[in-house]
């Protein structure tokens, strides 16, 4: 593999040299005053990201994962029930995670390219007059299958019924990158991780938390220690954490949500659409398909396509990396060998887009599919060159 070249995996996602220069930092005492001005505006900035006025913001050294299991164990107790459609790989790992925690897990099985099922949510939340189910699971963008769901419709099928069920959503790769409205989605716990829209390496779990669900954590009963967010609470309070924090990382999430905030959180994800689209134009040039069953799901953060019958997806990846020294995604689960996944976020541009979509031609041309070349990068041109224009010409 190059370090020349650009990734096109949806994560961990390229870097700015700016903010890899941020974390490399020199030692400071996380116990000083000078960490609170770390701190603090990485949680002032994260709250404006998720275009939430109130949430409380919490940071752990750890993975969207890691974000996964504050979310469940800081508001559920053994034995409670949970709601969830299992449409992806991350969705069927959130699920897994909630059985070995104790939990109750009504699933509803969805197909992989389809997106939560919010009428069927609508049907058992409103079937469930007890109100057993203490929280729905909702995965806002599968990365496994490029499938992008609907949270406002999840949040309308919760009011719809009438049920007080906690909305915890995983936002993994699309918060940073795609919009996300927490107050507005009425979400009460949105996890993202730090290695994909915030363009840092992994190592942060971010979470912000409605005051609903910090009432939650009150009576939760499931075991914490690490991820407890009233420890972590206590620990801002004098601006420090309850344990040593990763202070170079949160100080390259203080420049990146900074970068984020000044590009403008609504051109960030006009840019993250365009690119998206470019790449759809480009994969509909080749004759081949998403993994998406329909445009309403795509996602703007990856896109995983689907190779002809019998045809092994994955050489596609191991073959660019051998020969072009580029990376590009494989197929998870259900869809392993069947896709190959290019990521499409955080630090791109259409020009380092074009870049991916012409390795990736010459490697399917390499292995006898039948792609001509530059079919999908002049698709693709041709889509960017439009929109350039039509910028250019509503800024005159």
């Amino acid at each position: 593999m190059s370090f020349q070249n650009p990734v096109f995996i949806p994560g961990p996602t390229n870097m700015p040299e700016a903010i890899r220069k941020a974390c490399d930092m020199p030692t400071i005492d996380h116990r000083s005053p000078h960490f609170g001005t770390i701190l603090n505006p990485c949680l002032d900035n994260l709250r404006r990201v998720l275009k939430s006025r109130s949430a409380r913001i919490f940071l752990y050294p750890a993975t969207g994962t890691g974000g996964w299991e504050t979310a469940i164990t800081n508001t559920l107790s053994p034995g409670d029930k949970v709601l969830a459609a299992r449409n992806g790989m991350f969705s069927h790992r959130w699920i897994d995670m909630c059985r070995r925690h104790g939990l109750d897990v009504e699933v509803v099985e969805t197909a992989w390219g389809e997106g939560i099922p919010a009428d069927r949510f609508a049907e058992i939340l409103t079937a469930d007059r007890g109100h057993a189910i203490r929280a729905v699971l909702a995965t806002h963008n599968e990365t496994a299958t490029g499938v992008r769901s609907d949270i406002a419709a999840v949040r309308r099928a919760l009011d719809a019924a009438k049920h007080p069920a906690l909305l915890l959503v995983d936002g993994v790769s699309s918060i940073a990158s795609m919009d996300f409205r927490f107050d507005e989605w009425g979400v009460d716990v949105a996890v993202t991780g730090s290695q994909k829209g915030f363009m840092l390496p992994a190592g942060l779990a971010i979470l912000g938390f409605s005051d609903r669900a910090i009432a939650a954590s009150k009576t939760a009963r499931l075991p914490r220690t690490f991820f407890d967010i009233e420890d972590m609470a206590k620990g801002y309070a004098s601006n420090a954490f309850p344990y040593t924090p990763p202070v170079g990382l949160m100080n390259g999430l203080k420049l990146a949500t900074e970068m984020l905030l000044e590009e403008g959180l609504e051109n960030v994800f006009a840019r993250h659409h365009r690119i998206a689209e470019g790449v759809r134009r480009a994969v509909d040039a080749w004759g081949l398909t998403l993994c998406a069953a329909r445009p309403e799901l795509h996602s703007d953060t990856v896109s995983a396509i689907r190779t002809p019958e019998g045809f092994d997806a994955t050489r596609i990846v191991t073959h660019a990396a051998a020969k072009y020294g580029v990376a590009f995604g494989t197929g998870l689960g259900e869809v392993a060998g069947k896709v190959f996944r290019i990521g499409h976020l955080g630090m791109l541009t259409d020009v380092l887009a074009l870049s991916g979509l012409a390795t990736a031609e010459m490697a399917m041309a390499d292995l006898g599919l039948p792609i001509r070349l530059g079919a999908g990068v002049a698709a693709a041109q041709d889509y960017y060159r439009d929109e350039a224009n039509a910028v250019k010409k509503a800024a005159a």
